[in-house]
């Protein structure tokens, strides 16, 4: 469709050419049209002026057959026929267009007859007004002579009188302080003075004088007193210039005093230090600013503009300095913004400080367009909200920071004071950055010209912010947990008291599920708040790349998790191994006595594991309990291992030696189950007390293979194992592995003992329930 019509427009084009060409009223038109169109005009063109039809025709002979011919022979009639459809329709609108102008001239003819009549009667009116004008102009010629002159006998007359009056009329003005009129009244009578003041007039002058002396020293003492006005002031320089005293003498003074008044605007340090300033009040305090100026506060900035519009007027050439002084005042209005943001504020205290001093700006530079301050404080203006957004970074870091130290003072509240810090802490991250965002948006929404200036900025600020914040907030935990070690002083007050046994694992482990939450919840909620109303700043430059990337930021906060969990495992573990190896360091186990009752040691061990089930039950979530068995199975298979362990042990010390014993035992070593301490460890309850399990009677091993036993010694570590099994069995997971671990540590004090014969059922039965007894006894006693 498009292809057939554009032919048919071209075609309609060169046809309505063709016919301007030939109705154009100058020949010289169209023949230079004819020239210009010929110059791109084709041999085969049939509508250019050098067309030759012997040529055309020996061309499409040769380019077409027959039925080519005929198929360009309908075409040519087509066309011939649109031709002359369209002469026929530009002849009927010329004709329609010549009747409408004979029209018009038959009208305008009618309307011309009687003009000619109407304009000669009005001749006549003329002429006779003229001629009335002139007999009474004759007639009042002498009238008017006489009173005239006697108008101007009366104004000289009364020119004397007011010069007689004059000294007497200045000493009034001087009474009444109305020096503007006194300065009138002189300037008016010094022509007169100038030509008869030395004669006829001379008493007159030189008590005028004198009366004008008083009043100019009076305007100097107003021009330099900072109680009066800047109009007041401005007023008296005027005055002074129009009695030709040298005013310009007074430009370095006066604008010495200018500058030294809008030096003392400074804000009370009380009043920066507040920092729940509405605006209104900070409205207020920006004009208790100005109460040091020489004018009054309540129109501080009103005055200081009237101030540059009298000084550009007085004095010309004091834009220089009028535009350095603008500057300074508008340089000093931020600095007090950057004192007011350094304390901890919102977004509408930051707008309407900034909505006042723009407002002010945008006043000054009505009348000091060359001191350029609206691009000044746009400069100045980013200063300010950069320092903003970083200080609300650093604020939301301590309020972090201070949810993570509560765990450090516990007031009695011990069993949930680590939940208390967790929740506090991850309110404080997520919520306290969607606040930030919140306020903002305030700014940015807010229709301050200087903030929609600043709109790309502030969208690169908060987003390089927040991958700073979580920087800086990966360094700060690990300030915490004592990691970075090398930067620790800087945070000695941070950190203090964090390093007791109870309180700083604890804080770790805290910091460990922070982390965790911070990777999996806050960062993809952040990011997507922060893609939602905080993209589109491009003031950084697409070279530097995307301001907050998501992925590395939760990339460190995963690593950053896993080894605080581990350190806080390593930390438990290490308290407990300490314990151990007391516990085995201590005694002469080659001179042990006989056991009594089960080692105060295993009391010391299930308590430790009570504090971590108690920190890890506050913080981690639960898991799945794995490997747990029957009460039941779980008794009579372990009651039937014990006894068929002791067996063989006593089988083995009575019937076998030594060295068969041995053999014996590294044997069924080979068939029991392997348990895999190093595993990864996972952020449930189960999995870190397990792991903490695992390694201290790993540890406990360890010690027991560092060590020789007699039989009493391998008898007591046999009963202290033996009691632990039970209440480990409520604190682990993995029961198998349990069973397992405390299996082996009979087995290395058997294979460390001289004698390993072990206690007999009944009275390792007995011992047990002494001990189970009496520690429900001293739990019932504490409760």
């Amino acid at each position: 469709m498009d292809v057939d019509e554009a032919p048919l427009d071209e075609k309609a084009k060169r046809m309505r050419d063709l016919l301007s060409s030939f109705y154009s009223p100058n020949p010289s038109m169209s023949s230079n049209h004819g020239n210009s169109f010929s110059q791109y005009a084709s041999i085969d063109d049939i509508n250019s002026i050098s067309f030759e039809p012997d040529q055309y025709m020996n061309i499409l002979a040769h380019k077409s057959n027959l039925e080519g011919l005929l198929q360009r022979h309908v075409e040519m009639v087509a066309e011939i026929k649109n031709l002359d459809t369209d002469l026929q329709m530009l002849v009927y609108e010329n004709y329609n267009k010549f009747i409408c102008a004979t029209d018009a001239i038959k009208r305008m003819k009618g309307n011309m007859l009687g003009m000619e009549e109407n304009m000669e009667q009005l001749l006549e009116k003329i002429m006779s007004v003229q001629s009335r004008s002139d007999t009474v102009n004759t007639s009042l010629f002498e009238k008017r002579e006489h009173i005239e002159k006697l108008h101007r006998t009366c104004n000289l007359l009364r020119k004397i009188q007011f010069i007689y009056d004059l000294p007497d009329r200045l000493r009034k003005c001087i009474k009444s302080e109305a020096y503007a009129d006194a300065v009138r009244f002189y300037t008016g009578a010094t022509p007169l003075f100038k030509a008869y003041g030395d004669s006829s007039f001379q008493d007159c002058k030189q008590a005028s004088e004198e009366a004008i002396a008083i009043i100019a020293k009076n305007l100097q003492g107003k021009l330099f007193s900072d109680s009066e006005s800047i109009q007041v002031r401005v007023e008296a320089a005027v005055l002074l210039k129009q009695l030709n005293f040298p005013v310009d003498n007074l430009k370095a003074k006066l604008l010495e005093k200018l500058e030294h008044s809008l030096t003392d605007i400074q804000l009370i340090p009380e009043v920066i230090e507040n920092a729940s300033l509405s605006a209104h009040e900070v409205s207020s305090v920006r004009q208790l600013s100005f109460c040091l100026m020489p004018f009054p506060p309540e129109a501080a900035i009103g005055e200081f503009v009237e101030a540059i519009r009298a000084f550009r007027v007085i004095f010309p050439d004091s834009e220089k300095q009028l535009v350095k002084l603008a500057q300074d005042l508008v340089t000093k209005d931020f600095l007090i913004i950057e004192e007011y943001v350094k304390t901890r504020i919102c977004a509408a205290d930051l707008l309407g400080v900034l909505r006042v001093v723009w407002n002010d700006v945008l006043r000054m530079d009505e009348v000091l367009q060359e001191a350029s301050l609206p691009n000044h404080s746009l400069e100045a203006a980013k200063v300010a909200v950069k320092l903003y957004v970083r200080n609300a970074f650093s604020h939301l870091m301590q309020d972090i920071s201070d949810s993570l130290l509560k765990v450090l003072k516990r007031d009695g509240a011990e069993e949930r004071s680590l939940e208390v810090a967790l929740d506090a802490s991850i309110k404080a991250v997520l919520q306290g950055g969607r606040n930030f965002l919140l306020d903002v948006r305030k700014i940015l929404d807010d229709n301050l010209e200087i903030l929609d200036k600043l709109r790309e900025l502030i969208i690169d600020r908060v987003q390089e912010g927040f991958q700073d914040f979580f920087r800086q907030l990966e360094v700060q935990f690990l300030l915490l947990s004592g990691r970075n070690n090398y930067s620790t002083n800087q945070y000695h007050g941070l950190t203090e008291g964090a390093q007791g046994d109870k309180a700083f694992p604890s804080l770790v482990l805290v910091l460990a599920q922070l982390s965790t939450f911070i990777e999996q919840t806050a960062i993809p909620k952040l990011a997507e708040e922060l893609a939602a109303s905080f993209s589109g700043g491009s003031f950084r430059g697409y070279e530097y790349g995307f301001a907050f990337v998501p992925g590395e930021i939760s990339k460190k906060f995963r690593s950053t998790g896993d080894k605080f969990l581990q350190l806080y495992i390593n930390m438990r573990t290490q308290r407990i191994s300490l314990l151990l190896q007391k516990r085995f360091i201590t005694p002469s186990w080659v001179k042990h006595k006989e056991p009594r009752e089960v080692h105060m040691f295993v009391d010391l061990f299930l308590q430790e594991l009570k504090v971590i089930g108690n920190e890890v039950k506050q913080v981690l979530p639960q898991g799945m309990r794995k490997h747990r068995r029957a009460e039941s199975n779980g008794s009579s298979a372990s009651s039937r291992s014990n006894s068929i362990r002791e067996e063989k042990l006593t089988r083995s010390s009575t019937q076998k030696g030594r060295s068969q014993q041995l053999l014996e035992t590294h044997l069924a070593k080979l068939f029991k189950q392997k348990v895999e301490i190093f595993t990864k460890v996972e952020y449930t309850q189960e999995s870190v007390v397990m792991t903490i399990v695992k390694l201290c009677l790993k540890s406990l091993q360890e010690f027991v293979r560092l060590q020789t036993f007699n039989r009493s010694g391998f008898q007591q570590i046999q009963l202290d194992i033996q009691f632990l099994r039970t209440p480990l069995k409520e604190r682990v997971e993995d029961e198998a592995a349990m069973d397992l671990l405390l299996d082996e540590v009979i087995v290395a004090a058997a294979d460390r003992c001289l004698d390993p014969i072990p206690l007999e059922p009944p009275i390792l039965d007995r011992l047990i329930q002494a001990k189970v007894a009496k520690t429900k006894e001293q739990n019932t006693i504490s409760s």
